[in-house]
């Protein structure tokens, strides 16, 4: 099932059961997706954004709430961290499962010698390699000092 159905589904879900974290959650999902696709459409794509392009925009999400639970939870304001923290744990429900260090090494590795990279010049064509395979499975921010590392 699409991305997007699986988010719709669980929206009418929630609606049901009358989850209020769950479906505030959601509908800023929606909303995000709904963005980007008029974003797209304006650039010419009439079909809006793909699977893809919906589980980055998720990751992009998860990572602004973990930044403002870490800054509420610094500014002393436990209950809104923890709101931020359940609003992560139903967007993650969409995601895949996120590699450890040893499965994100391995598709380093793998990358590297797909593209036959060989200098740290070559790390844009491996970074580009390991966001179309892995996008939404792993941290790229985490990623791009290993490959560096790997390519040094």
């Amino acid at each position: 099932m699409p991305l997007r159905n699986r988010i719709t589904s669980g929206l009418k879900d929630a609606m049901r059961v009358k989850d209020a974290t769950r479906l505030s959650t959601l509908r800023l999902i929606n909303a995000a997706i709904k963005d980007q696709d008029i974003n797209a459409r304006a650039k010419g794509n009439a079909d809006g954004v793909d699977d893809s392009e919906v589980l980055a925009i998720l990751g992009k999400m998860v990572k602004q709430r973990q930044e403002s639970a870490r800054a509420y939870e610094e500014g002393g304001r436990l209950e809104l961290a923890e709101k931020e923290l359940a609003e992560i744990t139903v967007i993650e429900e969409y995601l895949p499962r996120q590699l450890d260090e040893a499965e994100t090494a391995k598709a380093i590795d793998a990358a590297i010698a797909e593209t036959g990279a060989e200098s740290i010049r070559d790390m844009g064509r491996v970074m580009g390699a390991l966001k179309s395979a892995y996008t939404g499975q792993m941290d790229f921010s985490s990623v791009g000092p290993a490959v560096k590392a790997r390519l040094s």
